[in-house]
């Protein structure tokens, strides 16, 4: 780690992904290439390891924070990782059979969720992935790092009644949950705690909302071409569409490959 020149977190649906939700061989290339240059990558999402393994190990890339930051891996180590209470689990599930919504439980190996339907079909459908199995003892024995509300509504009915936590809605049918203050950009800074990692560059690429909190923990702040107009607002850089060379384009700009 003492050769590490610079940083790089890469978001994946919109960014790192093509439209297929796949690594392409540009990119598998390209990130070869920042590690020939002594560039650390890191994979930034609100998925967890379980979920990533295949994109993993197309891209070559080893290290992410994962679950919006409530979980660091770095070279197939975990370092950090930041889990919520079997108090807190059981009232969210409350509150979610209340709303009549379903709710998946996510750590760094497994993926569980309380029940199926056309909305949790369709939110896994979204991010091309299988709904996960049912297990009707929910949480009972498991660590869990994030959750995720499966529904199209009730918004302002989970902000009201869970203050203490952070929600992230980044489709039309799922909430990412994760405690209040964790996010990928406060992934950013544990995971140079948890390293003691030197001061070196950052490069933060995304296009999404969950993408703000990585783009203010990082020096340089990279937008897809297809990015919110309010990360645009507040990036250093706009490259190309993600499905048109964005990646490798920036990465060229920055003299990283």
């Amino acid at each position: 780690m003492e050769k590490i020149q610079a940083v790089a977190f890469f978001d994946l649906d919109g960014t790192l992904l093509n439209e297929k939700s796949e690594i392409t061989s540009e990119i598998s290339t390209a990130i070869q290439a920042l590690k020939d240059n002594q560039v650390l990558p890191l994979i930034a999402t609100g998925r967890t390891i379980v979920e990533i393994e295949h994109i993993m190990k197309d891209s070559g890339i080893d290290s992410a924070i994962v679950m919006n930051g409530q979980l660091i891996q770095v070279e197939g180590k975990k370092v950090y990782s930041n889990e919520f209470t079997p108090e807190e689990v059981a009232k969210m599930q409350k509150h979610v059979k209340q709303q009549g919504h379903e709710i998946s439980y996510y750590n760094d190996r497994h993926i569980w969720c309380s029940g199926h339907n056309e909305i949790v079909s369709n939110a896994y459908a979204f991010i091309h992935s299988k709904p996960p199995m049912i297990d009707p003892f929910n949480t009972e024995n498991k660590t869990v790092n994030m959750m995720l509300v499966l529904s199209e509504d009730g918004d302002e009915h989970y902000l009201e009644h869970f203050p203490e936590m952070t929600f992230y809605r980044n489709g039309p049918y799922s909430i990412d949950t994760v405690r209040k203050g964790v996010s990928k950009g406060s992934g950013v800074q544990n995971l140079f705690k948890s390293l003691d990692l030197p001061k070196v560059p950052t490069f933060a690429f995304g296009d999404g909302i969950n993408d703000l909190a990585l783009f203010e923990a990082c020096d340089n702040k990279i937008a897809m071409g297809n990015a919110r107009a309010e990360l645009k607002e507040r990036s250093s850089y706009i490259t190309k569409k993600n499905t048109d060379g964005g990646i490798v384009h920036a990465l060229k700009h920055f003299d990283l490959i």
